[in-house]
């Protein structure tokens, strides 16, 4: 397992809305500003190799949004370069943070010093939800896809793990940042699930009254 005195107290940051990476999930991102390619480029420069993605909070300030203060920390496992000089990279989630402060410098992205403490399940096994109940969750899920207009391979959703059903799908449902955000700082995967089901529920509802969920 890992130990949190190996993770970095000062990571770049990568503020991007409704992006959402979760411990031992996988991110692909596409980067192309000038900025955030020469914090790619700095990062493979490190041993730990580790970017801080966050959820800037929504002020009319677009240069310089304030940050919540939990993100998201993923090493850089895959790095590819465009002809064109963009990058197509992944990240694989390591472990949640808490901004302590940010840092100014003469870098043109975003650091900040972070602590680990408190996300310590983060770098342990993969975690199990004992109170999914499968049938009623992927009955909700294809109403919700169905209602979002969404495709998916059903097959291999289904038989996916807890963590690995949960996580992906908190990751790709078309949800705003916020919820993104509740669904990042869920403490264990029972809780994420319950957060999702309940913005999946409230989806539905907004789209179709008093609609019953669940039965």
């Amino acid at each position: 397992m890992s130990h949190l005195q190996n993770l970095p107290d000062l990571i770049p940051i990568f503020p991007l809305p409704g992006a959402l990476l979760l411990p031992r999930a996988r991110l692909p991102l596409h980067i192309f500003e000038p900025r955030y390619l020469a914090m790619i480029e700095d990062c493979m420069k490190t041993p730990h190799r580790l970017i801080g993605m966050v959820q800037p909070r929504d002020t009319p300030d677009a240069e310089k949004r304030p940050l919540h203060m939990i993100g998201c920390a993923g090493r850089l496992t895959a790095f590819s370069e465009t002809e064109d000089g963009r990058y197509l990279i992944t990240l694989t989630g390591k472990s949640r943070f808490r901004i302590r402060d940010e840092v100014a410098g003469f870098t043109p992205y975003r650091r900040t010093e972070v602590a680990w403490d408190g996300f310590e399940r983060d770098l342990g096994h993969e975690e199990k939800d004992a109170g999914l109940k499968r049938d009623a969750f992927f009955d909700l899920l294809k109403r919700f896809f169905k209602k979002h207009q969404l495709s998916t391979d059903w097959e291999s959703l289904t038989e996916a793990d807890d963590e690995l059903l949960i996580n992906s799908l908190s990751m790709l449902c078309p949800l705003d940042p916020d919820d993104k955000q509740a669904l990042l700082e869920a403490p264990s995967l029972e809780t994420r699930r319950e957060t999702l089901v309940m913005l999946m529920e409230f989806s539905m509802r907004g789209g179709g009254g008093d609609e019953e969920i669940l039965q």
